[in-house]
């Protein structure tokens, strides 16, 4: 305030301009997106419109400051019966379905009253997103079709039961190891990471190649993705170089997913630290190694992947049990053995490597054992995770991916273990 006093400036007059300056911004970049929408049909409101509505909101709040809080809900009612009348006018005179006009009308008038309270931020983040949805009409609409009834039913399912126990659940830590409410909270931003990849998959499915479906695969369970495509080399042997490199890929999005993961839930980036020097050069042989057997990469449409959708009860549980035993055992395995007993806990990668990785930086977040020895597990989990791609390249696989899966995976492995073992020498 000292400068602009200094340059004779009104600090009233500035605050005023500022706020003017963010609300007509605003009204702006949303009425632009529904200008853009009369090369479909007619609009009610566009720029102007958008942009005079955020600016008559911003006002409104700016004026209260004297007249009191009682004006606000009158230009409230006046915009919110001046939406009525659009949508009214909308549906029985124009014969056309929709709504989204005038509650974004009447969500710009809100955003230019927060920009005048004083929420400025708030105002243009939510507006930026409400923009976004505006934007993607058609991709949104594509995205609800793609769903099947059970895939909805299984989300809404999974977020109620989540979004029920998450404000129940004590926030406090059980035994010194768990605290439940964090573990849900970690249960639903790692399902949510997995589905929005399995919504891409969806999406595409295998027509953009098995490359791509692999590594898409791998951000939502290597796993099953590994099998899946392994079931395709016994289609034809021209496929088993194809479908390798979809497995190495799928390999490498896991490696990447699971230092996503030690950062969200350790949020300072300690672990992640730790792990990032011999993860790099595990990624770093793979994608050498994917590009040298697939120099091309031919876009074979391989089939369908069935990959069950990680919004779902089953999944979320299997996940959340896979965690929670991994951290008890852990726990109980460091009193007992010490380091040793945090380590032999990365053998649970078998089943679920992202559940070592969360489980493991719990421990190091609450105390219980050093970010080294976490970040060192971590790392051993995805190199059990990576020699496990030879096992489910065997089971499902034909014979000759199982040779060459056998030969790239060992070669990472090999290179990942002595990369773990010099970063921690040095």
């Amino acid at each position: 305030m000292g400068i602009i006093e200094d340059f004779g400036f009104d600090p009233v007059f500035m605050d005023f301009m500022k706020k003017l300056a963010i609300a007509f911004l605003i009204g702006i970049m949303v009425g632009i997106e529904r200008e853009h929408r009369t090369t479909e049909h007619e609009i009610f409101a566009g720029v102007r419109t958008y942009s005079i509505t955020c600016i008559t909101g911003m006002l409104t709040a700016f004026v209260s400051e004297a007249t009191g809080v009682g004006f606000v809900y009158v230009a409230a009612l006046f915009f919110g019966a001046i939406c009525s009348i659009i949508t009214y006018s909308k549906i029985f005179l124009f014969n056309r379905i929709g709504v989204t006009s005038p509650i974004s009308l009447f969500f710009i008038f809100v955003m230019g009253v927060l920009v005048g309270f004083n929420y400025g931020l708030f105002a243009i983040t939510s507006s930026i997103v409400v923009a976004f949805l505006l934007v993607q009409k058609k991709p949104l609409h594509q995205f609800a079709g793609n769903l099947t009834k059970d895939e909805i039913y299984n989300a809404i399912q999974f977020l109620a039961v989540a979004f029920i126990l998450y404000p129940v659940m004590p926030d406090k830590e059980f035994f010194g190891v768990i605290n439940f409410r964090s573990a849900i909270l970690i249960v639903i931003l790692v399902s949510l990471i997995s589905f929005l990849s399995y919504m891409l998959l969806r999406k595409f499915g295998t027509k953009r190649g098995i490359n791509y479906s692999g590594f898409v695969g791998g951000f939502v369970e290597s796993e099953s993705t590994t099998v899946a495509l392994a079931g395709f080399s016994k289609r034809a042997e021209e496929m088993v170089d194809p479908v390798l490199t979809g497995i190495l890929l799928c390999n490498i999005s896991m490696l990447i997913r699971n230092l996503v993961l030690a950062l969200i839930v350790d949020p300072t980036g300690q672990t992640t630290l730790y792990m990032l020097p011999p993860q790099a050069v595990i990624i770093l042989v793979s994608i050498i190694i994917a590009l040298r057997h697939n120099k091309k990469f031919c876009p074979i449409d391989g089939g369908e992947l069935k990959i069950e959708s990680p919004f779902s009860l089953g999944q979320a549980f299997k996940f959340g049990v896979a965690f929670t035993l991994i951290l008890v055992i852990g726990s109980f395995a460091y009193k007992i053995a010490g380091t040793a007993g945090i380590y032999a806990t990365a053998l649970g990668a078998f089943v679920s490597s992202s559940g070592v990785i969360v489980s493991v930086t719990l421990l190091a977040v609450s105390e219980n054992i050093s970010y080294a020895t976490a970040a060192n597990t971590a790392v051993l989990a995805s190199l059990i995770s990576t020699v496990n791609k030879i096992l489910l390249s065997k089971i499902s696989g034909s014979s000759s991916l199982f040779s060459l899966a056998r030969n790239n995976f060992g070669i990472i492995a090999v290179i990942g273990t002595l990369a773990l073992l010099l970063w921690n020498v040095i």
